[in-house]
């Protein structure tokens, strides 16, 4: 009797220990908690213990790699792309000629005078004079070279304007929402429904311009931003319910870096199509204020060359027919350089032709898709 009451005694102190060796949910939770101070961290965990989330390569990218990687992507890639495409190679060249004769020219050709030639000298006939002179025996082809300066200003300013607040007003318009929204979408309903070069021509007279071609520039674009910042708006509505602009906000990343950095990038060839478009519209415009007489002719233009050559009749002259020519040439020409340059800046800022060509300048074989059928729509465009 005495064996089996010690027996259960044993048994019993044995399973008191058992329980004590168990710990308790209060106390696993408490050895969970972090002591009182201690930095804690975002997935509730704290600062200093081992986390799956820290684990970084083990290879260290050099400065050597960077460039190779910044060289990759941004020099030899595009010029892939536009090397690959005859549209690029063309429109590449007549914009990088005009370039070229905008910027440098001034430097190198002579500005004409009157009667610095015999009037109504034919084309290529004394190589001093390639394109000929005018009736009053000025160099055409200086006029052109000087007039390509002026129209490059105002093409940097009416474009660049219109395109950067068309995309930053359609941008914002569409990622904020709510009463910001409907603020700068009203703003840009009465730009849209402006009479465009109407009322360019009634404040051209109106406001003291003078031959500044900057701003004239920027007076063309006034009326012109309208149509592109509802464009980007749509766009932008589409795509900010995107999984990446998601995790962007879940991330903590600012709004302005959102809009900017994450989801505009995907707007590019939207963006550069509108950017050369811009740039046509600009050169048409003012052309047109200056072929009407509504700006001053202080400056050497192709509507100032076009303005004096109609007055003339070299419309209808054949021995002047040159002189009304030479700018309208010009003209055309830099419109179809644009126009193609345009098109292949489109393959360039597109992101998965841009990736194809990074692996294939990385020595690695292509897939079987072409740019043709990559070059699909970007953000819905």
């Amino acid at each position: 009797m005495t064996d089996a009451t010690d027996g259960d005694g044993a048994d019993r102190t044995d399973h008191a220990e058992a329980l004590e060796s168990i710990p308790s949910r209060d106390g696993a939770a408490a050895a969970d908690q972090p002591a009182e101070g201690e930095p804690v961290r975002a997935d509730g965990g704290s600062v200093g213990v081992e986390s799956p989330f820290e684990v970084v390569s083990s290879v260290e990218e050099t400065r050597l790699d960077k460039l190779r990687k910044f060289y990759d992507s941004y020099v030899r890639a595009p010029f892939f792309i536009v090397w690959t495409d005859w549209r690029a190679r063309i429109g590449f060249t007549i914009v990088f000629t005009y370039l070229l004769m905008g910027i440098v020219g001034p430097y190198v050709v002579e500005p004409t005078e009157v009667g610095e030639a015999g009037a109504l000298a034919k084309p290529f006939q004394n190589w001093d004079y390639p394109l000929g002179t005018d009736q009053m025996g000025r160099d055409l082809f200086s006029q052109v070279v000087f007039s390509t300066t002026e129209i490059l200003k105002m093409v940097l300013a009416g474009a660049l304007a219109t395109v950067g607040v068309g995309t930053m007003v359609g941008a914002v318009a569409g990622y904020k929402g709510g009463w910001v929204d409907t603020v700068l979408s009203t703003i840009t309903d009465v730009f849209i429904n402006l009479p465009g070069f109407p009322t360019v021509m009634v404040l051209a007279l109106l406001l003291p311009i003078g031959s500044n071609p900057y701003t004239v520039g920027l007076l063309l674009s006034i009326a012109a931003w309208g149509g592109l910042a509802r464009a980007i708006r749509s766009q932008m509505l589409t795509l900010r319910s995107e999984s990446f602009v998601e995790a962007s906000r879940a991330m903590g990343i600012p709004s302005r870096d959102i809009v900017f950095k994450e989801i505009v990038p995907h707007l590019m060839p939207f963006v550069v199509i509108n950017l050369t478009n811009a740039a046509r519209r600009v050169i048409f415009s003012a052309v047109g204020l200056y072929y009407l007489g509504i700006l001053p002719f202080e400056n050497l233009n192709w509507g100032i060359t076009l303005n004096q050559a109609y007055q003339s009749g070299a419309h209808y002259r054949p021995g002047a027919l040159h002189w009304f020519l030479t700018p309208m040439i010009a003209i055309i020409v830099f419109s179809v350089g644009l126009i193609l340059l345009g098109q292949s800046l489109d393959r360039v800022f597109n992101p998965r032709v841009r990736a194809r060509h990074e692996k294939r300048s990385g020595d690695t074989a292509p897939d079987g898709e072409s740019d043709e059928e990559l070059t699909g729509d970007v953000g819905g465009v």
